[in-house]
């Protein structure tokens, strides 16, 4: 990756622990998320079981809920827990100091759902 496939998207402050962010596009809105270790990951804000948006789900260590009908995503690989299957694209983050930068190129290995 070439550095303008980055962007600024604000600082670690800016999202709450156990919440996220959204970034709104045209090809899908990335939800930007916190967890309780700091730790920051970016999903499709798109579940793959029906769409529902991951964004307003429940953080639990490496795992956001869908408010929709409880799949349970995996933030690091976009992988559904099993029993469920399906995956969410991921994007790569990164942190300089406290402040966030997004690729808005997927990570290989799940479709852009």
């Amino acid at each position: 990756m070439t550095d303008h496939d980055w962007i600024e998207i604000g600082v670690l402050d800016d999202i709450p622990r156990l919440g996220a962010r959204i970034v709104e596009r045209s090809e899908g809105d990335i939800a930007v998320f916190r967890t309780a270790d700091d730790e920051v990951f970016a999903v499709r804000d798109k579940c793959p079981h029906k769409g529902g948006p991951l964004s307003q789900g429940i953080v639990s260590g490496k795992v956001v809920t869908c408010p929709l009908h409880n799949w349970n995503i995996q933030l690091d690989n976009g992988e559904a827990v099993a029993p469920d299957e399906g995956c969410a694209a991921t994007y790569p983050v990164r942190l300089e100091g406290d402040r966030i930068f997004l690729s808005l190129t997927p990570n290989e290995g799940c479709p852009n759902t």
